[in-house]
């Protein structure tokens, strides 16, 4: 068979292992999407029709590689499987079937931003302000139970004694269901929760969906969570014939609800499956290879896998320690400058970073060097919270600028609607209800105390004082999801950049910074369109691709592995560490490893220990360039 040649013995074993559920451990670069493909195409060579084969993988992108793949191995005649997302396959089953539990033949699906105005209209009829409790912060409680199976009613039950948060939460779910009921919607969430409901409560449309699919793909296995595992094998415990493939070293969205559990324990499952290891990896060179096997061999909640490569070693690994994150971003331009200059494309150079601030630095330093890049993601001062804080600071200097008022009311939330606001603008305050003034005296008392403190502070602690009285801390920080917390380190960044200017206090380097600010945020709003260059994005972002030469920033003990991640709980910490696995094996050719003795968080000096994640890597594999930052000039 033509199409098994170039495979290695392990990727034909699990090609050619078509009946019974058989798992698939495929380490970083050892042609999974390959075997996978061809798996499919083996089927239909042997006869199955295309019809009964399911394959799933986790986005868009990856479905229609895949569907191109298969259709290209075919061909381009006949018939291609149905590849699809789970919420595809989520959206087939309820169009087809959702008839058994009441979902109408044509739905629509709410997005995030839908799903969150129907939340703050169900939060406004029960007369609790955005302030009291975000949309935002429901829709994310209401997720989560959604995630673990649960439905609004029972929500309500359990929760009928708990704290005032809990049950307006209940009721606000009702209503939220109510609206989505009225407008034939569903959710995402619901995309998966109810086939699954579905399937198991009635048991003739789980025999029909039994019988549609004999032979089930899903791709990135580690990466599922409960209820989308739950969904696998309801579909395919006629058959048996589960064939899962993914990683669990790549585990690295436990936080958005994947449980490694469902592919650590898949032998548990199916006592009779079988395990498949791909362990070549014909990506990376040996001592990369070697590098990652050290890092991830440390953590205890994996299955034994050690990745092999018949590529030479290559280069060793680069660690440099900066002075500074701003020092750090020049020796990594200059570095990259000099790759261009030696004929290596940009588009084939990433920069990860394991934080969304610290692109701040990074793309200044690209910028500066005149190095072209794209970032994965919104560039710093286009981000929504660093606009919001933005937008605080100009109202202090200027209480008369609307633009800045309308977004700072809503940032956060605190009941001034566009209404209000445009009574106050056409000089209607006496328009006002008792209710409404009374917000907006606060909102003006604590535009008047910035006002003030802006006289006498430094721009960094300006901008301290602002992120504090404007609530944004609070909001972001205290009461916010994992994410918010995350964009709550981008506002914390915007104090460091402030810092800059704080060699005398008030409004005037207040105005130097803010002038900076506008600049750069007009520079980030250029259309760059298809340009190409060096790529920056995050760990998580990187996942599942590859570039020749990989930078990975900010090495640091407590940003990675990222303080408040790890925490003490050992699966966090291993998940961190699966996460440098990550931005380790992304690298074909080479690794930089970069890190600053001090780092400005917060617009305050911190002194930094090395990643104690460089200390698993044998020393013989890595090189010290001790290169002074400051030495380097443009």
């Amino acid at each position: 068979m033509k199409y098994l040649e170039g495979l290695n013995d392990a990727q034909k074993k699990a090609v050619l292992a078509t009946d019974g559920p058989l798992s698939v451990l495929a380490g970083a670069g050892s042609g999974k999407t390959r075997v996978l493909t061809t798996r499919i195409y083996h089927l239909i060579r042997s006869g199955v029709p295309a019809q009964e084969i399911l394959a799933v993988t986790f986005t868009n992108k990856a479905a229609r590689e895949m569907r191109e793949r298969v259709r290209t191995m075919l061909g381009g005649d006949g018939p291609v499987p149905f590849i699809a997302t789970f919420h595809g396959l989520g959206r087939e089953l309820l169009e087809r079937y959702g008839k058994a539990i009441g979902v109408p033949r044509y739905f629509s699906v709410y997005d995030r931003d839908d799903s969150e105005k129907a939340i703050g209209a169900a939060l406004k009829a029960l007369d609790v302000g955005a302030k009291e409790l975000s949309p935002r912060a429901v829709l994310g409680r209401i997720s989560r139970a959604k995630g673990e199976g649960m439905r609004a009613q029972e929500f309500r039950e359990k929760y009928a004694r708990s704290g005032f948060g809990a049950r307006i939460v209940a009721e606000a779910w009702l209503r939220y269901e109510k609206t989505l009921a009225d407008e034939k919607a569903l959710d995402f969430d619901d995309l998966i929760a109810l086939p699954l409901r579905m399937l198991e409560e009635h048991a003739d449309v789980r025999a029909l969906a039994q019988d549609r699919w004999n032979y089930i793909h899903i791709d990135e296995y580690q990466d599922t969570n409960a209820l989308q595992g739950r969904l696998a094998n309801i579909l395919a415990a006629k058959h048996k014939n589960l064939f899962v493939v993914g990683d669990i070293d790549q585990t690295i969205y436990t936080w958005r609800g994947a449980t490694i559990e469902n592919l650590l324990e898949f032998d548990k499952e199916y006592p009779e499956s079988q395990t498949i290891i791909l362990a070549r990896n014909y990506r990376s060179t040996k001592n990369l290879v070697d590098a990652a096997n050290a890092v991830i061999e440390k953590n205890k909640n994996r299955k034994e896998k050690y990745s092999t490569t018949e590529r030479s070693a290559g280069e060793p690994i680069v660690v440099h320690m900066a002075r500074s994150a701003e020092d750090e971003a020049r020796w990594i331009a200059l570095r990259i400058r000099e790759l261009m200059r030696k004929g290596t494309a940009p588009e084939d150079i990433a920069i990860l970073f394991r934080t969304n601030f610290q692109s701040r630095a990074l793309e200044e330093g690209l910028l500066r060097a005149g190095v072209p890049y794209k970032l994965l993601g919104t560039h710093f001062f286009a981000r929504k919270e660093v606009k919001d804080a933005l937008a605080w600071m100009r109202l202090a200097m200027d209480s008369s600028r609307e633009v800045d008022k309308m977004r700072a009311a809503a940032a956060p939330p605190r009941g001034l609607g566009k209404v209000t606001l445009g009574k106050l603008a056409a000089g209607q305050r006496s328009a006002l209800r008792p209710g409404e003034l009374a917000k907006v005296e606060v909102f003006e008392r604590i535009i008047e105390e910035l006002s003030r403190a802006a006289e006498t502070l430094v721009p960094s602690e300006f901008a301290k004082l602002v992120i504090l009285k404007s609530g944004l801390r609070r909001a972001l920080l205290e009461e916010g999801s994992e994410e918010d917390r995350e964009r709550f380190e981008n506002v914390e960044e915007l104090a460091s950049v402030a810092a800059r200017y704080d060699e005398a206090p008030g409004k005037e380097s207040i105005t130097a910074f803010l002038a900076e600010a506008a600049l750069a945020s007009d520079q980030d709003e250029m259309d760059q369109g298809e340009k190409t260059g060096v790529m920056l994005m995050t760990v998580h972002a990187a996942k599942g691709l590859e570039f020749g030469t990989v930078f990975v920033s900010g090495m640091e003990e407590g940003l990675f592995p990222h303080q408040g991640m790890g925490g003490g709980n050992d699966r966090d910490e291993e998940e961190e560490r699966r996460l440098f696995y990550v931005a380790m094996t992304r690298a074909k050719e080479r690794l930089f490893l970069t890190l600053a003795r001090v780092r400005k968080i917060y617009g305050s000096d911190f002194a930094s220990e090395p990643s104690s994640f460089l200390a698993d890597i044998d020393g013989s594999l890595m090189l010290y360039d001790e290169t002074d930052g400051e030495e380097i000039n443009y």
